[in-house]
């Protein structure tokens, strides 16, 4: 069972993040029936570190609840913190006791740096995600989670999935009635579906030293709703097919086709946040076709259906062409 929590925070800790986790273990709610913990937030010989925010935060206590917490936690910190060897060590010693160990966003960073993360599944925030592999090989990172739990180990992605992977643990450890109560404290919900990728922005990609097919990718961008084929673009740039086919390689990285999926379900994000349209009208707009196409494209490369990410997304309440949708 769960009863103590410390909390590593170094110079440039992130404030929310620190805040997520002290909002949820931190708070005595205990008159209201809900868990209670021993809530500590450590440093190096207790010095006080200076947030992202750029004010000071004094914590409460050195590095000695570390060696006794149930749970250690690292809230997100600039990628560039680099942590001193008694924070390493004591990251170590604690996964060697069998602690758990949970980083929110960028905090997966200082893990990996006490070689934690080596051969284990993990996930950190979408824009750090291709960085934390880079510096750690054999970690398993899953760019599309809001958190991953390998075995003790818990990690999130960026800012509120923090609460997502808190509120896991809540319920592995104290059952799905109390998480819940929780996340209506916290007027949260007590489980979001679906993965990062429902809020990347994947603007068109393109090498900036090979450009020659910039006009045809604009000219392509204002007819995503037509069925326009690989032969039809070729002729367009005035290349052969194969020709063009390798060109858009090297400028995109990427086939003509997926290329063209992945633009046509950045249209229909768009559409679904600012649009009353149905999503057969969606679909129809964005150049798939019907819904059925729309679902299996957009599910694929955003990880929610089209009527769950607009849920998430609207900005005013539904009008009455969604519902009919």
């Amino acid at each position: 069972m769960l009863h103590s929590v410390a909390v590593l925070v170094l110079d440039g800790v992130a404030p929310f993040e620190l805040g997520v986790l002290a909002e949820v273990f931190g708070t005595d709610r205990t008159a209201d029936g809900l868990p209670g913990y021993r809530f500590d937030v450590c440093s190096p010989r207790g010095a006080t570190v200076r947030t992202s925010a750029g004010f000071q935060l004094v914590p409460n206590a050195d590095l000695g609840p570390v060696e006794q917490a149930d749970l250690v936690a690292v809230p997100a910190h600039d990628p560039s913190t680099t942590a001193p060897g008694e924070v390493h060590e004591a990251l170590r010693r604690a996964a060697d006791r069998g602690a758990y160990l949970f980083s929110v966003c960028a905090g997966a960073y200082l893990l990996g740096e006490a070689g934690l993360l080596d051969g284990r599944e993990c996930t950190t925030h979408w824009r750090h995600v291709d960085e934390l592999q880079r510096r750690h090989p054999t970690a398993r990172v899953r760019c599309n989670s809001l958190y991953v739990q390998d075995g003790r180990l818990l990690t999130s992605a960026g800012t509120a999935a923090g609460i997502d992977a808190c509120l896991h643990l809540v319920r592995q450890e104290h059952g799905s009635a109390t998480a819940t109560r929780l996340a209506r404290r916290m007027v949260v919900p007590p489980h979001r579906d679906g993965g990062q990728s429902q809020y990347v922005e994947a603007p068109i990609a393109k090498a900036p030293e090979a450009p020659t097919l910039e006009p045809v990718l604009e000219w392509l961008m204002g007819r995503l709703d037509q069925q326009i084929t690989v032969d039809e673009l070729a002729a367009r740039a005035g290349m052969a097919p194969r020709t063009f086919a390798r060109r858009f390689r090297a400028e995109t990285g990427t086939t003509p086709h997926d290329w063209l999926t992945n633009q046509r379900v950045l249209l229909a994000r768009r559409l679904l946040e600012e649009t009353g349209l149905t999503v057969e009208a969606v679909a129809d707009r964005a150049g798939f076709g019907d819904a059925a196409a729309l679902r299996h494209h957009f599910s694929r490369r955003v990880g929610a259906t089209p009527h769950a990410y607009r849920a998430t997304f609207r900005d005013r309440a539904p009008a009455p062409a969604d519902l009919a949708g």
